[in-house]
């Protein structure tokens, strides 16, 4: 438990405190009072708030604990907590409001105080219990960060805000290959079938995390001639006809270029009886135009690259880069603005991170993804590096990057979460109240009531010798109420949920028939064998 340090006798001084000063609206309670000997009623988890303050000197909070913790340590010492009477008149305008400001200030607190978490941390995982609303708060973290605290919803987000959020579910057949790299099937020029190297989703994620930190290092000169290097390529490539203009190496030997991608630039050698077709790495004759340099001969290229050898690709790159240069030298200049890039944020949401197995799906980017290696200083080879346009570039996770991860604490894969990646995670567990905001899609009568029962339940759930409060119920469960009824959600999702919970136990069915109870589900049968069972004995 989570009260500590707190007897009797700092009650009566956090009730005198309350008389004063009155209850924060969010801190009201909705389900439960304690009730004083001379019946007045007062939040339960609040007046343990403020009976810790003057026993610790703590802020008042009521974090760190449950709505049942502070229950049972009143009634452990003698106090009186009743459920509280529903109001049967309609909320007034003015309490609605007053509700939903509480609610709003509650939200944000929160966004604060998690998103904060996640950048001190670069790496965090929710964890809790089913529909406690992980993902939902991950997604709405990663909005009010990318907005700069503008929004906290991902739908939000513009277009070009919503590339700097990446979100993947794992599951036990995802791999390295669907996440970092791997050898994907291609179908050749010819009809052919072959295999070529692609990114995994993280790795694409990262890549354009690392340009936006590469670029925003940048002084405004290079940014530049990296523009105009980019714009003199797009002239050059639309101006020609692909698989039909000819081209000369300085040596006289004739190509084509058959096509371009983003990485590769592929051309045709007709002179070549054995090895007609090559692929260029785009970067090099990017590097090129982009250093102001010149270059005359094959040597120059590659003392450019540091090669101890000239390769063949070097010939093409050299009478590619002066085809370029010529034809930029005929148009006009650059029409583009140029301007110091601002370095964002970007994050990468795993839902269920620990379905997957994390040291097959991870690789060697254990070391790259520890916060202290962040940048250059975690640099490593990917298992596929040799097969990349450049071997010799490394692959790191810049300190723009953010990951968030969920998990359910009482997922059967939990025990396989490696070691290895849970010291490089912060863990925060959410309790099955922590996002109760999400409800306020329900109508209000539906919400509050959504709220006692869900409150009620997991009050009897934690009560259980072998259960706790990573099986409590999260709020996201009573999401479905907008379809259902209360009784449809209990039959046709609670409760099978709660009988996997309880399977083997010896008292299965009286565990089942107070679940119901508390639940408030109403079934004529429920109850029935025990009677019977207790007429014949």
């Amino acid at each position: 438990m989570s009260i500590q340090n707190i007897d009797e006798k700092n009650i009566p001084n956090a009730l005198q405190y309350i008389d004063k000063e009155g209850v924060p609206p969010r801190n009201k309670s909705t389900t439960y009072d304690l009730v004083s000997e001379d019946g007045k009623r007062y939040p339960p988890k609040y007046v343990i708030a403020v009976a810790k303050h003057f026993a610790n000197g703590s802020d008042i909070s009521t974090d760190g604990y449950s709505t049942a913790e502070a229950n049972n340590f009143f009634k452990s010492h003698g106090f009186t907590i009743e459920t509280k009477q529903q109001e049967k008149s309609e909320l007034t305008t003015k309490e609605k409001d007053e509700n939903k400001k509480a609610s709003e200030a509650t939200v944000q607190e929160k966004l604060d105080r998690f998103s904060l978490t996640l950048i001190e941390s670069k790496n965090l995982i929710f964890r809790g219990a089913p529909g406690t609303g992980k993902s939902y708060l991950a997604k709405k973290i990663a909005a009010y960060i990318i907005s700069n605290g503008k929004v906290g919803d991902y739908t939000d987000l513009s277009d070009e805000q919503k590339k700097q959020v990446e979100f993947v579910q794992f599951h036990p057949n995802y791999d390295y290959s669907d996440f970092v790299e791997g050898l994907r099937p291609r179908v050749n020029d010819d009809g052919s079938m072959g295999f070529e190297l692609q990114d995994g989703i993280f790795k694409k994620f990262v890549a354009r995390a690392r340009k936006n930190f590469e670029d925003s290092q940048k002084l405004e000169e290079d940014i530049k001639r990296e523009m105009s290097a980019q714009e003199s390529l797009e002239e050059f490539f639309s101006s020609i006809k692909f698989g039909e203009d000819k081209f000369r190496t300085i040596n006289g030997k004739e190509f084509i270029i058959a096509d371009v991608d983003d990485a590769r630039i592929y051309i045709s050698i007709p002179e070549n009886a054995k090895a007609n077709k090559l692929q260029l790495n785009m970067d090099e004759v990017r590097k090129m135009l982009e250093s102001g340099q010149e270059f005359d001969s094959v040597g120059r290229v590659r003392e450019f690259f540091g090669k101890r050898f000239a390769t063949q690709s070097h010939s093409y790159d050299l009478a590619i880069y002066k085809e370029v240069i010529d034809r930029a030298k005929e148009s006009t200049a650059s029409k583009a603005e140029t301007k110091q890039t601002e370095q964002k944020k970007y994050i990468f949401i795993i839902d269920e991170i620990n379905r997957g197995e994390i040291s097959k799906i991870f690789g060697e980017l254990f070391f790259a993804i520890d916060p202290g290696y962040r940048g250059k200083a975690g640099e490593i080879s990917t298992q596929y590096a040799n097969l990349n346009a450049d071997p010799n570039n490394k692959f790191y996770i810049p300190e723009n990057v953010y990951i968030i991860g969920t998990m359910n604490d009482i997922d059967r894969s939990v025990d396989s979460f490696d070691f290895a990646m849970r010291r490089r995670f912060r863990f925060v567990e959410l309790r099955a109240d922590e996002c109760l905001e999400m409800l306020d899609v329900l109508e209000d009568k539906v919400k509050t009531e959504a709220i006692n029962r869900m409150v009620a339940l997991n009050e009897n759930i934690a009560s259980v010798e072998d259960l706790n409060e990573s099986y409590q119920i999260g709020a996201s469960y009573f999401l479905k109420l907008k379809t259902l009824t209360f009784d449809q959600l209990w039959t046709d999702y609670l409760q099978p949920l709660l009988q996997e919970y309880v399977r083997g136990m010896h008292d299965e069915e009286s565990l089942m028939h107070e679940f119901a109870k508390a639940y408030g589900y109403q079934n004529p049968s429920v109850g029935r064998v025990d009677e019977a069972a207790q007429d014949q004995g």
